[in-house]
């Protein structure tokens, strides 16, 4: 079996799929967007993509288990369109980026989720003095900005948090809409994926040995609030977030100079 050998990839890539199936669990803010960011600090941002695309799937798994049959259908029916379309646009326009492109993508990505989440989310939470009802062109909209996002970084979320939030729908209501959603959003990225040539015999095997890691992610979600503290743990998360993000954009803005003419 072939597989990454660098060990600091793992020292990475554990804690990664940790997070990835803590935010899996339907908790974390959208959290996984971490994920290929860190990996992307030690191997190519396409092959961070490839080797955590199995371990969603395989996630996925446990947290539609969880939170089988509660879910918002019209909301759902409005995502889902949208979000293909976005997978779609992501999947023609990945081939024609090369590694330091996609490492500003994934940087500005990964600002941009953080400063949502210190500044915009709040904003977002005050601007909503009525309940909003499902809209199919806003949410169309925000599920194909996911969709795209979610191919590049498997950093969906956000974008359909915009959304979705305005609607002040039930907690589990909630999460179970965005688990359904972003587990048939998996689903339709292996299509692009596998076109790419990224399912290859070292990034699966590597998925394999990371394995493991995931459903331990999932439990430390479902006993989150009763074992972490909860505004330290996100405070580092999303620091550790914005940094990473810096840090891929020097990366990539350092690769494009000295490649060029």
């Amino acid at each position: 079996m072939e597989f990454i050998s660098d060990p600091w990839f793992y020292a990475l890539a554990v804690p990664a799929v940790l997070i990835v199936g803590f935010s899996k669990a339907g908790v974390g803010g959208g959290l996984g967007i971490m994920a290929v960011p860190l990996m992307a600090l030690i191997v190519p941002p396409v092959q961070a993509a490839a080797v955590l695309m199995p371990l969603l799937l395989f996630m996925d798994v446990f947290s539609l288990r969880a939170y089988w049959g509660i879910f918002h259908r019209r909301n759902l029916m409005i995502l889902l369109p949208g979000s293909l379309i976005g997978v779609v646009v992501g999947g023609l326009t990945f081939r024609y980026m090369n590694d330091d492109m996609i490492r500003i993508l994934i940087g500005a990505i990964a600002i941009l989720f953080t400063l949502y989440r210190w500044v915009g989310l709040r904003l977002l939470k005050r601007a909503a003095d009525h309940r909003a009802p499902p809209h199919r062109g806003y949410g169309t909209f925000w599920a194909a900005v996911g969709g795209f996002t979610s191919v590049v970084a498997h950093g969906g979320s956000p974008p359909v948090h915009i959304y979705l939030l305005p609607q002040r729908l039930d907690k589990r209501v909630f999460i179970g809409t965005t688990v359904i959603l972003f587990a048939l959003v998996d689903v339709m990225k292996v299509v692009p994926y596998t076109l790419l040539g990224t399912l290859d015999e070292t990034n699966l095997g590597t998925a394999l040995i990371l394995a493991p890691v995931a459903p331990v992610g999932i439990w430390l979600g479902v006993t989150f609030q009763q074992r972490l503290p909860e505004d330290l743990f996100y405070r580092v998360c999303y620091t550790l977030i914005f940094l990473t993000g810096c840090r891929l954009v020097w990366q990539g803005v350092e690769g494009l100079v000295a490649g060029g003419p």
